[in-house]
């Protein structure tokens, strides 16, 4: 169960505002991403939420991929966003390709700020 856990806060996002608030449209963009950089979709969940008194719904984008998982949550009212990549590298080290997808999808949404974490998984304590 060895792998790769990436997130990113990002703020003060400048990027055209379709990203930020139509699921479909980040959806596909977000499966593009995934196979450019070498890594397979299973399966896909993309929502956007109603609009409220406070601005634009945001969209969750979910992507299922063999090695783990890619989740997007936008907040268009305040600018944010939120990734998670993380891949498992049972069968082969993947990580050089989640930090591919981690940057290609942080240049998308073009944030003025970005705080990255980084968290190595499974590995034992001893």
């Amino acid at each position: 169960m060895q792998g790769l856990h990436l997130t990113a806060d990002l703020h003060g996002c400048t990027c055209e505002p379709a990203w930020l608030c139509d699921a479909d449209r980040l959806g596909q963009r977000c499966l593009q991403a995934v196979s450019s950089v070498g890594l397979q979709a299973v399966a896909q969940l993309f929502h956007t939420f109603p609009a409220t008194t406070h601005g634009p719904g945001g969209v969750t984008a979910t992507v299922l991929l063999a090695e783990s998982h890619l989740c997007i949550h936008t907040w268009p009212e305040q600018g944010a966003v939120t990734l998670d990549v993380y891949v498992c590298n049972f069968g082969g080290d993947h990580s050089t390709k989640a930090q591919a997808l981690m940057d290609t999808l942080c240049a998308l949404f073009e944030p003025a700020q970005v705080s990255h974490a980084r968290l190595q998984r499974g590995e034992l304590m001893g």
